[in-house]
């Protein structure tokens, strides 16, 4: 017995000091963001039914792999202000609600945008065009309303969306047509009103455009000779397999950065389907062509190399460049989230986005998070 009960109790001494001892921990998996670090914030656009948690993988995906996030539609101005006299804040406050309580930064889309737009905003009841002063009054309303109600939950705000062409010249919409070339200092000026403390940014599309980068260079110069504050240039990142020319996304990049704002990467997508249309206005849209839409099923191990080869080659240009670039933004979470899924062609199946129709990372991605966890001290 005495034989028995010493070696109960050396057995018992080794398992206490088993669990007490040094543990072999399982390295933790490494994150989109981690890959990132501190040069800067990683985002995802999120709409509603993830806010809501009714598609959890891809919520879970926000919370694991982003550290930034922006309304795919609920902060848009026919969403927010559908008439004159109602604001409907419910869906943009369970959004802030979320990145809250995850601890995400947030950023505001959009407050003026000729798109999305509620009809009555710049029209009278005979759908006529209102005054100059009336137009001027009904946007401080709007802006001042909105910017008030999200103060100190938001980190900017998308002032003004795609107001200048290819050409440089400035998009003719009911904002240029009533108020002409004012308008967008008026946006910002009143911004800056509501919130002193609030970023302010100009967005658009196609950025690597010689003329439209001339026209945004001209217009951050005459802000700022206007003495109006603007922290940041979003450049659009819709892109497909044969545009843009990186050389020419970055000469965009710099032009901007050399005027004394920062860089923002928004809306990343890279279409793998036959280019039809450079436009990111989604009044354009073409008839369904069969031939445009040739992988319905999945991408050809070839096309899937080429995306994320190209895809990975810009994420190398926004690193190059991280001391200008202040948040890269892919626009939604997964390919079955993508507004390119039905543009320009109604139909078509596209895999544009950094994580596929299952919640998978592509390779790019994975890729970047080994290279990451191979240069990790463990």
């Amino acid at each position: 017995m005495k034989v028995k009960h010493i070696a109960s109790a050396i057995l018992a001494a080794t398992f206490v000091a088993a669990c007490s001892g040094p543990k072999n921990t399982v390295p933790q998996e490494l994150t989109l963001k981690d890959v990132v670090g501190d040069q800067f914030l990683i985002g995802t656009a999120v709409n509603v039914r993830q806010v809501a948690g009714k598609d959890t993988n891809a919520t879970n995906i926000v919370k694991h792999h982003f550290n930034a996030i922006v309304a795919e539609n609920c902060m848009k101005m026919e969403e927010l202000h559908p008439s004159e006299d109602v604001y409907d804040f419910k869906a943009a406050d369970d959004f802030v609600k979320f990145g809250e309580e995850n601890g995400l930064t947030m950023t505001g889309h959009v407050l003026i945008w000729h798109s999305q737009c509620p009809e009555w905003f710049c029209v009278d009841k005979n759908g006529k065009n209102v005054s100059p002063e009336v137009l001027k009054q009904r946007m401080k309303d709007h802006i001042y309303t909105i910017v008030n109600h999200f103060k100190g939950k938001l980190k900017g705000w998308d002032v003004v969306n795609e107001a200048i062409v290819e050409d440089g010249s400035y998009r003719k919409s009911k904002f240029y047509e009533i108020l002409g070339e004012e308008f967008i200092p008026l946006a910002f000026q009143y911004a800056h009103e509501a919130d002193s403390t609030i970023e302010l940014y100009y967005n658009d599309y196609g950025m690597d455009n010689p003329g439209r980068r001339e026209g945004v260079v001209k217009l951050i110069r005459s802000l700022k000779e206007k003495g109006l504050r603007i922290d940041a240039v979003g450049m659009q990142g819709h892109m497909g397999m044969d545009y843009p020319k990186i050389e020419e996304f970055e000469k965009s990049m710099l032009a901007f950065a050399a005027e004394g704002v920062k860089v923002m990467i928004t809306e990343w997508d890279m279409s793998a389907l036959p280019t039809v249309s450079r436009t990111a206005n989604i009044s354009d849209t073409i008839a369904f062509k069969k031939a445009l839409n040739p992988y319905p099923d999945a991408l050809p191990d070839s096309v899937s190399q080429a995306w994320n080869a190209r895809m990975k080659q810009f994420f190398e240009l926004f690193e190059k460049h991280a001391d200008i670039v202040d948040r890269v933004t892919a626009w939604g979470v997964t390919d079955g989230d993508s507004w390119k899924n039905g543009f320009p062609i109604r139909g078509r199946k596209d895999y544009p986005l950094l994580f596929d129709r299952n919640y998978q990372p592509k390779p790019f991605i994975t890729e970047m998070i080994k290279e990451k966890e191979t240069n990790t001290p463990q």
